[in-house]
């Protein structure tokens, strides 16, 4: 269960799109997170890679771990 706060002109919106079409409110909810879910997950993912990069490797590094190359 989830209960989300929006503010009214996108609560009056997606009220209106949900009339016209004969969808719920949930419905275009729940497309609208499945839709940008992967984006955000990246975004956050990519900003955090960037505040803590941990252990850089070069391909000599992968090379020698991985015992090929040589």
């Amino acid at each position: 269960m989830l209960a989300i706060r929006l503010p009214e002109d996108i609560e009056a919106r997606l009220t209106a799109l949900a009339a016209k079409t004969g969808r719920t409110k949930t419905f275009y909810a729940k497309e609208a997170i499945l839709e940008h879910i992967d984006d955000l997950e990246d975004k956050y993912l990519a900003a955090n890679r960037l505040e803590n990069p941990g252990k850089r490797w070069t391909v000599d590094d992968m090379q020698q771990d991985l015992d090929v190359g040589n």
